[in-house]
């Protein structure tokens, strides 16, 4: 089959099937839930799936919320994941699209379940939760689930078009530290000030920011910084953000944070204890240079203008770390010139233009998965990208 009859048949059925996903999407927003919570719009768009032939794993991969859907006997040579995001924000809603994205990858993957012969490739829908709090793909990375598949992708509503966004490397820890209480007029030379030691090392992390690379960033918030003025805090935290540019400079980055600590600590006579956050440790998402041509090939062939500034970031995503276990892609579609993370675009993604980009969402995934595919030169050129020791 030529490419054009395999776009043909993926827009007839993305025009067949919109009225319902983008139904489906609304229904999603209206009825918002937070990370983790999300047990009506997984219900949702699991039945969806089973009513359109899939059989669906729910739960899945130990979350109540998650679930994976695969169509027809699975015994093709090639596994392609299709990811759906479902959560909202708190106060919020679908202020991030989630509900627009997530059901965009099921239109792409009705828009490619007949196809997969020709492809030689099962097409999986992975409803992937939770990414909002906690990450739960980097969960389903440590289990397992993605080991086994030769490319994963979803589509991100933005206020821009960006085929391949740049996701920074993320680690999240609490700083405990601990002294001893003492009476802070009586006695002071009793105490070891634990809120002390918190403030010097937050001090040495705004101290060495001044010596990083320019995409290292630090995020903190001081946490239990006391009980009364007139005892000397026993117990203070400090809540931490570290991004970077790739995991490798991220690792860099923690040590240095971690001499901030250890020194603030002495110099207190206190003692600190860093804490991993649940689910935490987001990676960058790796380039993949045959990827991105084939993304860049539908955006022309879409009308697609990319129109995001020079050195833009994305910021971070639990997508990256399955970016180091298959080929992985989050091309971004506007669908207002409202920032997401906001009320304004939480208003529009019920509008006729948010339903056009779900469709328009389900045919740059569908194409982008068709070009590579149905060409095994391109699927030997996204592995040998994928295998290529970049910087990590």
């Amino acid at each position: 089959m030529k490419y054009e009859q395999f776009t043909e048949s993926i827009e007839k059925e993305i025009e067949k099937n919109a009225a319902a996903l983008a139904a489906l999407s609304d229904a999603i927003a209206d009825e918002p839930e937070l990370a983790g919570e999300e047990y009506r719009s997984a219900q949702k768009l699991v039945s969806f799936l089973q009513k359109h032939g899939f059989a669906v794993e729910y739960p899945f991969a130990g979350s109540e919320t998650a679930f994976r859907g695969i169509y027809g006997g699975n015994t093709h040579r090639y596994k392609i994941a299709l990811l759906a995001e479902y959560d909202a924000l708190p106060e919020l809603g679908h202020a991030c699209g989630h509900c627009l994205s997530g059901t965009a990858s099921i239109l792409a993957a009705l828009a490619l379940k007949e196809l997969q012969d020709e492809l030689d490739a099962d097409i999986h829908v992975v409803g992937t939760p939770d990414e909002e709090l906690r990450g739960y793909k980097c969960v389903m990375c440590e289990q397992g689930v993605f080991d086994g598949y030769d490319m994963a992708s979803m589509v991100h509503m933005y206020d821009s078009n960006w085929a391949m966004p740049r996701l920074q490397a993320l680690a999240a820890y609490i700083y405990e530290f601990r002294g001893q209480a003492a009476h802070a007029s009586a006695a002071p030379w009793e105490g070891r000030n634990a809120l002390n030691g918190v403030q010097l090392m937050l001090h040495a992390v705004d101290m060495l920011r001044q010596h990083t690379k320019t995409d290292a960033q630090f995020h903190a918030v001081i946490k239990n910084g006391g009980e009364a003025a007139n005892i000397v805090p026993e117990h203070s935290s400090l809540q931490l953000f570290v991004r970077a540019a790739d995991k490798g400079y991220l690792e860099e980055l923690i040590r240095l944070v971690d001499d901030c600590a250890r020194g603030a600590a002495i110099a207190t006579q206190t003692t600190y204890e860093r804490l991993p956050q649940k689910y935490s440790y987001y990676l960058n998402l790796r380039p993949n240079k045959t990827g991105e041509a084939a993304l860049l090939e539908v955006f022309d062939e879409l009308g697609l203008t990319e129109d995001v500034p020079p050195g833009a970031v994305f910021a971070s995503s639990d997508i990256g770390n399955i970016s180091y276990i298959c080929p992985a892609f989050q091309p971004c579609l506007k669908i207002a010139d409202v920032p997401i993370h906001t009320r304004g675009f939480e208003a529009v993604v019920r509008s006729e233009a948010a339903h056009e980009a779900q469709k328009t969402a389900a045919s740059l995934l569908a194409r982008q998965i068709v070009k590579i595919f149905s060409d095994a030169e391109k699927v030997a050129a996204m592995k040998a990208d994928f295998n290529e020791k970049t910087s990590q």
